[in-house]
């Protein structure tokens, strides 16, 4: 799992309710370090590209920013070519399993750059990214949504504030069927009266890395899957002084 601050890596694949953590080493590279935030980070399914958010030191003026790993050495970070134009906010990136494309959301659409919509950008046959495309209702709402994540059966995870939740914030599933996009809330134990806002999904759908201010600040929470049911395994330990976000499953992670 990574946190805000430098990229923070717990070292601990999720493969049992009993699997012990290690202790969060810091893992931000040289390339990338500055005096303010990176944060909720997304490799490329051959582990050759990174993207993730970057921030000032107040967490203000939220920008995607992509290195690439060549013969051993990251580059120097750059926007990605589906950045937004100056003046809109882009976040939460996440590659798709099968590395066709990448979800993230941008205010791009909002001129008061308050809401956040998830977008796609398609991955072209020479590499390159085509221009993204907004998602439509019921995937966005005129609430943000937050980290947007897919598993490899194609269930897009995400967070959003709308209306007829259970709470603050809910986390929600959606799928897209013959073209038509089906959206659920989750519902207990993962979405309750307190505000969930982020999910990390693994790839074979069966564990979720919840984040949740449950009264005194946000925390990650392991959940896994049973005969289609959410089982909360417990809160992940972590410095209970600094919120935690943008959590990152090992591709191993069962």
């Amino acid at each position: 799992m990574i946190a805000a601050k430098g990229l923070l890596a717990a070292a601990l694949l999720l493969t049992g309710a009993s699997t012990p953590p290690q202790a969060p080493v810091r893992w931000t590279l040289d390339a990338i370090s500055t005096p303010g935030y990176e944060a909720s980070p997304t490799f490329s399914p051959d582990g050759r590209e990174l993207i993730y958010l970057a921030a000032d030191a107040r967490f203000r003026g939220w920008h995607l920013l992509m290195t690439r790993c060549v013969d051993g050495t990251w580059s120097k970070p750059a926007p990605p070519s589906f950045a937004g134009p100056a003046g809109t906010y882009d976040a939460d990136a996440g590659y798709s399993p099968d590395g066709k494309g990448v979800y993230f959301v941008s205010t791009r659409h909002d001129p008061k750059g308050e809401d956040f919509d998830i977008y796609h950008a398609a991955r072209t046959a020479d590499g390159a990214f085509a221009e993204p495309v907004r998602l439509p209702a019921p995937v966005n709402s005129p609430q943000s949504e937050l980290l947007p994540r897919v598993d490899a059966a194609g269930n897009l995870y995400f967070g959003s504030s709308r209306p007829g939740g259970r709470g603050q914030g809910d986390i929600y599933v959606a799928q897209q069927r013959a073209g038509v996009w089906q959206v659920r809330n989750l519902g207990a134990p993962v979405s309750t009266a307190a505000n969930e806002y982020e999910a990390e999904v693994s790839r074979d759908g069966a564990t979720l890395i919840l984040v949740a201010d449950r009264g005194d600040r946000s925390h990650l929470y392991h959940f896994r899957k049973q005969r289609d049911t959410w089982r909360e395994i417990g809160r992940i330990p972590a410095r209970a002084d600094v919120f935690q976000v943008g959590p990152l499953l090992s591709p191993e992670a069962e």
